[in-house]
């Protein structure tokens, strides 16, 4: 293999066959390809496209640079379901509890927070104890007993990936969407999985803006697990405003512990029993979506789904207590009210998704440098969100965070964050914008009724 061929192959528009994706990327993996030469071949085709051939076979090149999970000595589908991240996103942690207390086994692989966008592995943190770090033996362990679990990308698991990506970080290669649905489905096929939902989130809290680009990047995804004989649904979901009231680690994980035993949060419902509905049906147990939607919503009413939150807290070492009783929470007392301010009068137009996920990130419930701790209390609770009243003196905002120094700073621009006009707005748009499956392509999808 000649990098320097390749290079010049993808720089003239080419294509790059399958097993050279193969050779390229098993050699930069054992560190016989520079960075330099993978920097000029990534950027090189960034710029001259590639074809869906190549971006399926880069994905097959990832996904087997490390190890591949065999769970099919364990009863059931398994199905796991990836957002590609947005602002207040704690569904996993409601809907993996929910699909496992209907019958459909959930092993489920996350990632960290990244720049705006919480991560759900830094969420479950947040309970005292709760391991994240489990080995593989201990992955299928949980998943036995418990019917889901909840761990991070062990190092065995596409190694590939983790190169690339610290790679394309700094190298302006982030933002394309075969190198972005490569590096899902490599670790989310490598998982052992049998079927995939998809959260494909658009909008201002969204890596993909537009949806435009949302519908490019799903079409990618479902095309990827198709090629593979997986079954994958996407969803395109909303992401310009925050989803639910709670933003940051802790203060997600207690909104959740509130969904799951019932709380209306119309928003975080709506996608959760939308995802909940398309993997029931994959997993066998339900005839249609709307058939897998009441199902989910039964396992919340009857307490089935928090008690399956509870087993899998348990099980990977967590505290159930404060589960049970999150006021038990040491730390997690707010630190400053953000008030509306004189002018602040009408109902709130917008309110800025991706502006509250940077104040969550300097509040400390997330990273600006790689090495930065993050704080599992620190965060906000929304009063006011998109639709409401609001009047001068009024409580948008509870600030929670041990950087009281930057605590001005942050509740101004939390303040900034909201857009308030004189006249209300139309009746709130659904958050589920769109269903995309590989045999009936686009479909609008009615949304989840509330539990």
């Amino acid at each position: 293999m000649n990098v320097v061929d390749l290079i010049i192959r993808k720089r003239d528009g080419g294509a790059l066959r399958p097993e050279q994706w193969h050779d390229l990327i098993a050699a930069y993996t054992r560190d016989e390809v520079p960075d330099y030469q993978m920097s000029a071949l990534l950027m090189a085709a960034l710029l001259r496209g590639m074809t869906d051939e190549e971006a399926a076979a880069l994905t097959d090149a990832m996904l087997y640079s490390g190890q591949v999970l065999d769970l099919s000595d364990l009863p059931g589908v398994k199905v796991d379901k990836h957002s590609t991240g947005g602002v207040g996103d704690k569904v996993s942690l409601i809907l993996a509890p929910v699909v496992a207390a209907c019958g459909v086994p959930v092993p489920m692989i996350s990632g960290r927070g990244l720049a705006f966008s919480g991560g759900t592995l830094d969420k479950l943190e947040s309970i005292p104890g709760f391991r994240t770090d489990l080995d593989v033996d201990a992955y299928r362990q949980v998943l036995a007993r418990c019917g889901l679990v909840m761990i991070g990308q062990t190092a065995e698991i596409a190694p590939a990936d983790r190169k690339l990506y610290a790679l394309r970080d700094v190298t302006g290669t982030v933002e394309f969407v075969p190198y972005i649905a490569a590096s899902i489905m490599s670790k989310k096929l490598a998982e052992g999985i049998d079927a995939l939902v998809l959260d494909v989130k658009c909008g201002r809290g969204a890596f993909m803006q537009t949806e435009a680009e949302a519908r490019h990047l799903a079409e990618t995804l479902v095309g990827i697990g198709t090629r593979f004989g997986t079954p994958t649904v996407a969803l395109m979901t909303d992401m310009n405003a925050p989803l639910g009231r709670a933003v940051g680690n802790w203060p997600e994980v207690v909104e959740s512990v509130q969904c799951l035993r019932g709380a209306d949060v119309p928003d975080v419902m709506e996608v959760t029993l939308a995802l909940a509905g398309e993997m029931l049906v994959l997993g066998g147990v339900a005839g249609s979506p709307a058939e897998g939607r009441a199902q989910a919503a039964a396992a919340i009413a009857d307490g089935r789904a928090f008690d399956a939150f509870v087993r899998l807290v348990e099980a990977q070492g967590g505290d159930v207590r404060v589960v049970h009783d999150p006021a038990r929470r040491e730390g997690a007392r707010p630190a400053a009210e953000v008030r509306a301010a004189d002018g602040m009068e009408g109902y709130v137009t917008a309110l800025d998704a991706r502006a509250i996920g940077y104040v969550a990130v300097d509040l400390g419930a997330g990273r600006r440098r790689k090495e930065d701790p993050v704080d599992p209390t620190a965060g906000l609770l929304l009063h006011k969100r998109v639709g409401d009243p609001v009047h001068p003196g009024d409580v948008l905002a509870e600030v929670y965070t041990k950087r009281v120094e930057a605590l001005p700073a942050l509740c101004e621009a939390i303040r900034r964050a909201f857009r308030v006009g004189p006249e209300p707005l139309p009746p709130r748009p659904a958050r589920v914008l769109g269903r995309y499956t590989a045999g009936e392509g686009w479909a609008n999808t009615p949304p989840a009724a509330a539990v």
